[in-house]
């Protein structure tokens, strides 16, 4: 509770190491994860620190096995994770790791080169075995037409002269630089040359990235040794692929045999090649998690000695270093383990110092608070052993959330994904499902079963279930000669009047709502005044109770100038206004209710309106026009409201002008008591700007004060009004609820046809995923953020100061957590 409630004391201590007995005595502290290091060189290049080199080499480590790592995921290679957490390794022992990944990582790229030249050349061999099928297709259907052959001039031939003998060149290229490939070749060559094309159906592997390459065979006939160069040139640069083709068609057939049987001898040296790759992942798979531990922590131990100091002996490591003074024994103990193991005999030496510095703010979570904390958190990590929100925000943070959000339906879907995320956290989190938003739900797992937990207790007070009411014990309304509530279907429109004795018995519904206003016409009037109220309330007593914590701050760092002149004036000021509005509401329900002794007929006539009460009693106005219902709610009101306001515009300056003017005084008394202490000569020459200084910090003090005295008083106001969202996002809520029922549901329901449970069925799905999707989902995301404001703002401001930083120990459990985020 000491934790939760204030942040840990903390010490700064000097820590003294042996040279030899400091990587281990690290490596047991990190273990812990109580200990945070001071940097203390913060002026040494991090290139020139003692350890500089052992981080490279663990880079160098780490480097190695990302290379495995990313091997093992080409070949979906599973990493085994027996959730093991292995000891740091000894620094001798990185001698065995390096060598075992250096042996792994040749390994690899010498199988991977292997691979990837066989690869490229069945690439290539492949490329040829369809270059010569295509060319033996176009020759043979060449051959079967009467009178041609390959020698013959495939264009007419010139009069007097015999059949002109051509040439040709064979190659494949991308399909996509096909149709520019002959663009070229016709405009270079001018028409004077034959393309024939054939795609190759199957998609080919590319030997670099694996990737499926579409390529096109191309068949290029032409006449002359200069349109061949020009060809050539042409092929060179769109990046073809030229292979030699025999012009007899024996010559191809013995060739291609030739491929074929080379294709077959790849095939096999290939996949003995992947056989052997995939055995040599596979065996480094079952030790990657470990190595990868291993080498982080003996990263993060060389880091922290970069952070200490050497003495003039280089024989012993100096640290600073905060630690919770409850963990003392603990890191002792720690301490002497890792002595022990690197077999020292020089004990290291644990002194408490003191100091001027902020400590870091620290607080021991477990798996329920640590969601809230984190809340608090993101606005600001709390100054050190000042009140901490996160205690109260447990119970204060889902109640003001399912004010908002008060459906039982709804939540009960909440609570249904809610408990099975809490019931099933463990096998959950073995599982280490990855994506953000997944994440953020199941990290505040136990804030939504608790926000849907008071959703359902406030659904039952709003007697709202899927904008629907139940009945259960009974009504107090009788409508139409004494009619009860199972006569709804002949009612119609219905407008409640709570002033008819005919219509209400007078005896309110035993447990929220009654059923009978779900139907009524004048359902939102009567929710509105009464949300609307109760929403003013909840506000004030949370902004009074943010008030009262910052007491315990004030008497904790024995601030009695702060309880005096903050603290008393602006309970003082809130109560005297803003309670006292909440004390009409009550007095108003009270004295002008319908009870036995009151006259319901003149209800409305004799109910004064709280809101122009109380403005009338800012303004100090008085109402003489005459009105059916008495002026004051009570005898004395005038001088009792006028009192409240003397108070309260009296607290505004006793806020502003005492604690910047006793400040200002306690801290030149204090500066005058250092002064005589350190009384040197030559300091008479500095008295007047000494003087110059204090009024400076004089009038930083008072605006300071000037600016949280504005900002108290007029965020009174509001701050108030803020709270208004708890009515206005519930009335929303519950409308839009009512509106997806009617527009949706209520379709389905009102089928009478054979089809009708058909088309219930279906509609009813469309109705689940709407709710789901909009009413849960984003009108749950609305309400949470609302009330994330109403704490960070209206609450918090109240005592919160947030200006600290949080402890940041060295802790594996960290490093391991994070490797895994990465995974």
């Amino acid at each position: 509770m000491g934790s939760i409630f204030r942040s840990e004391g903390m010490t700064l201590c000097q820590l003294f190491l042996s040279s030899e007995a400091a990587y281990n005595c690290i490596s047991e502290l990190g273990e812990i994860g109580l200990v945070q290091f001071r940097d203390l060189n913060p002026d040494v290049n991090a290139f020139q620190r003692k350890f500089v080199h052992e981080v490279r080499r663990c880079d160098e480590m780490e480097r190695k096995l990302r290379y495995l790592e990313k091997e093992m995921l080409k070949d979906d290679v599973q990493v085994l994770d027996n959730g093991e957490n292995p000891e740091a390794p000894q620094p001798r022992e990185m001698i065995d790791l390096e060598a075992t990944f250096e042996k792994l990582e040749n390994e690899l790229r010498e199988v991977n080169a292997n691979a990837e030249t066989l690869k490229r050349n069945s690439l290539e061999l492949t490329e040829l075995k369809h270059v010569l099928h295509t060319t033996q297709l176009f020759f043979e259907e060449r051959d079967s037409e009467p009178n041609s052959s390959i020698t013959q001039n495939l264009l007419p031939a010139e009069e007097g002269k015999g059949p002109v003998q051509l040439g040709f060149i064979a190659g494949v290229i991308n399909r996509e630089r096909m149709p520019m490939f002959e663009r070229m070749l016709w405009r270079v060559c001018r028409g004077n040359v034959f393309v024939r094309q054939s795609e190759i159906t199957q998609p080919l592997e590319d030997p670099v990235t694996g990737g499926a390459v579409h390529k096109t065979v191309f068949i290029i006939f032409f006449q002359g040794e200069q349109l061949k160069t020009k060809v050539k040139k042409i092929c060179e640069g769109c990046r073809a692929t030229m292979y030699p083709c025999p012009e007899t068609n024996q010559e191809r057939k013995e060739m291609g045999q030739g491929v074929k049987g080379r294709l077959d001898d790849l095939s096999t040296v290939l996949n003995q090649t992947t056989d052997h790759r995939h055995r040599v992942l596979a065996a480094a798979a079952k030790h990657l998690r470990t190595w990868f531990i291993k080498v982080k922590k003996i990263k993060a131990i060389y880091h922290t000695l970069n952070m200490l100091n050497l003495d003039v002996t280089n024989k012993c490591l100096i640290a600073e270093c905060w630690i919770p003074n409850a963990d003392l024994g603990l890191i002792q103990g720690a301490l002497s383990k890792g002595t022990e193991k690197s077999g020292s005999s020089v004990q290291p030496i644990l002194n408490r110092m003191q100091t001027n510095m902020k400590p870091p703010t620290f607080h021991r979570t477990n798996k329920f608070t640590a969601g809230f904390q984190s809340l608090i958190d993101a606005y600001g990590v709390a100054s050190y052993r000042e009140v901490n929100p996160a205690l109260y925000t447990t119970t204060t943070f889902p109640f003001l959330f399912a004010v908002m959000f008060g459906d039982a339906g709804h939540g009960l879907i909440m609570l249904t994904f809610s408990a099975w995320m809490v019931l099933r956290e463990k096998a959950l989190i073995a599982a280490k499902m990855s994506g953000e938003i997944w994440n953020i739900f199941f990290g505040g797992r136990y804030i939504i079963l608790l926000m849907s937990l008071f959703s359902i207790y406030t659904g039952i007070i709003y007697n709202d279930v899927f904008s629907k009411s139940f009945n259960v014990f009974g009504s107090s309304w009788h409508i139409r000669h004494n009619a009860t509530v199972e006569d709804l279907k002949d009612w119609g429109e219905l407008t409640l009047n709570p002033g008819s004795h005919e219509e209400y018995t007078g005896k309110p519904y035993p447990f929220g709502f009654d059923p009978m206003w779900q139907i009524a016409v004048n359902k939102i009037a009567f929710q509105n005044s009464y949300k609307m109220k109760i929403s003013i309330i909840i506000g004030v007593i949370h902004m009074i109770f943010g008030i009262m914590l910052s007491v315990f701050n004030h008497v904790f760092f024995r601030n009695i100038v702060s309880i005096v002149f903050e603290f008393i004036p602006q309970m003082i000021f809130l109560i005297s206004l803003f309670g006292y509005l909440c004390i009409l509401v009550f007095h108003k329900w009270i004295h002008y209710g319908c009870g036995p002794t009151f006259d319901v007929a003149n209800q409305e006539r004799c109910a004064p309106s709280v809101l122009i009460t109380f403005i009338n009693m800012v303004l100090f106005k008085t109402d003489k026009v005459e009105h059916p219902c008495k002026l004051w709610m009570y005898p004395g009101q005038n001088i009792v409201q006028l009192v409240l306001i003397a108070l309260g515009l009296i607290c505004v300056p006793i806020m502003l002008f005492p604690k910047p003017i006793i400040t200002h005084f306690q801290r030149k008394k204090r500066r005058q008591a250092l002064q005589i202490v350190a009384c040197t000569t030559g300091e008479e020459a500095g008295v007047s700007n000494a003087h110059e200084s204090e009024e400076d910090e004089f009038s930083e003090i008072m605006i300071e004060q000037g600016i949280h005295t504005i900002e108290f008083v007029l965020g009174s106001v509001s701050h108030t009004a803020s709270y208004l969202r708890l009515w206005a996002l519930s009335l929303a809520h519950a409308q839009l609820s009512e509106v997806l029922w009617n527009m949706v549901m209520k379709i389905g329901l009102a089928q009478s046809s054979p089809l009708g449970s058909i088309m219930l069925y279906l509609i009813f799905a469309v109705w689940a995923v709407l709710t789901t999707s909009i009413l849960v989902l984003m009108e749950g995301l609305s309400a949470f953020l609302h009330t994330l404001r109403l704490h960070w703002v209206e609450f918090q401001s109240k005592f919160y100061k947030g200006e600290g930083y949080a402890f940041a120990p060295l802790t594996f459990k960290h490093i391991i957590s994070q490797k895994e985020e990465e995974a």
